[in-house]
């Protein structure tokens, strides 16, 4: 802005023109003009601003990047700010405002996990086609079971949310039973088709199997999006998918689970169902999920799938990268 307001002086344009055309005062255009015309480019500077001067110098900054990136201290796995300030021979605040300005973050640490599923790229163009492009005449089913499900109950009864304190509850829970759920997740809908058993083998995916038969109109065809657990595969399995030709199953890849949009509907019912609920029995879970499933469906709201199978793969591409990197 200064710069432009010097450049328009030199066209001759006025003061009013330059404040107009650059939104700024006049006296700010005035100010500028006058102290390129003292100083000249000096003049377009910063001048130095009251306060303490700077305790801390940049190769003091670049040496807590350097070791914060590339070393560990003696007697833990990671920096606290701490023992970097203590290593560094500076203050903690010092070392945490670095820390915040160039994003580093030594306390945290993520997980992740690549497929080595030698078909990978083909299943995830397959699956990643279903989404984006569905065929005509069909549904898309994307299914998986939640197994396992507790039934907990707290061994006191939860004190209510008051102004200024949070619902709180007992650390310690009763057990009483377990369900496991299987899921089918309408693409295009954001339908859910569910059922719960005791057990999660082969036969309950067959009777599963047998209910989405049943849901889904016989005029079209079913394209089940699954996992590669092996109940998903017997010869009962198979028999039966031959004698319905109307399934087609889509494998996702070994432990490519993210893959699978059915996953995102368990999050939600983990989150605003089963993490916080109280059930005293596993019929009185079952009751909670049924009923949660149908308010669902009441009004259901389906997860869009945006990114292609090049752009997914162009990402592990770039992380795989970045690994191999950190190895040198």
């Amino acid at each position: 802005m200064r710069a432009r307001i010097v450049l328009a002086a030199a066209d001759e344009l006025t003061n009013a023109q330059i404040a107009e055309r650059e939104g700024v005062s006049r006296p700010t255009v005035t100010k500028w003009r006058n102290r390129f015309a003292a100083r000249r480019l000096e003049g377009l500077l910063d001048e130095p601003r009251p306060g303490r001067p700077r305790t801390v110098t940049d190769e003091q900054v670049e040496a807590v990047v350097i070791k914060t990136l590339e070393t560990k201290p003696k007697d833990a796995t990671h920096w606290s700010t701490r023992s970097m300030a203590q290593e560094m021979g500076m203050t903690a605040d010092s070392v945490m405002r670095i820390w915040h300005a160039f994003g580093l973050q030594p306390h945290r640490q993520e997980t992740f996990k690549l497929s080595k599923d030698p078909q990978f790229v083909e299943k995830v163009h397959d699956i990643c086609g279903l989404y984006l492009n569905p065929p005509e005449r069909a549904v898309v089913l994307c299914v998986d079971e939640k197994s396992q499900i507790q039934a907990l109950d707290r061994t006191a009864p939860t004190l209510p949310m008051l102004p200024g304190t949070p619902e709180r509850a007992t650390h310690d829970y009763e057990r009483n039973g377990t369900s496991s759920l299987y899921a089918a997740l309408n693409i295009q809908s954001g339908e859910m088709i569910g059922s719960l058993h005791q057990r999660h083998r082969a036969i309950e995916f067959l009777k599963f199997l047998k209910t989405i038969d049943q849901a889904v109109p016989a005029y079209l065809d079913v394209h089940v999006v699954l996992d590669n657990a092996s109940s998903h595969k017997t010869p009962k399995i198979r028999s039966w998918l031959a004698r319905h030709p109307r399934f087609h199953l889509h494998f996702t890849p070994t432990s490519s689970s993210w893959i699978n949009l059915v996953e995102r509907w368990f999050a939600e019912l983990t989150t605003k169902l089963l993490r916080r609920g109280q059930h005293r029995s596993v019929r009185a879970l079952n009751t909670d999920i049924r009923q949660w499933i149908e308010t669902w469906n009441d009004d259901p709201r389906p997860y869009v799938w945006t990114k292609t199978a090049d752009q997914i793969l162009d990402s592990l591409r770039r992380y795989c990268e970045r690994i191999n990197q950190s190895r040198h």
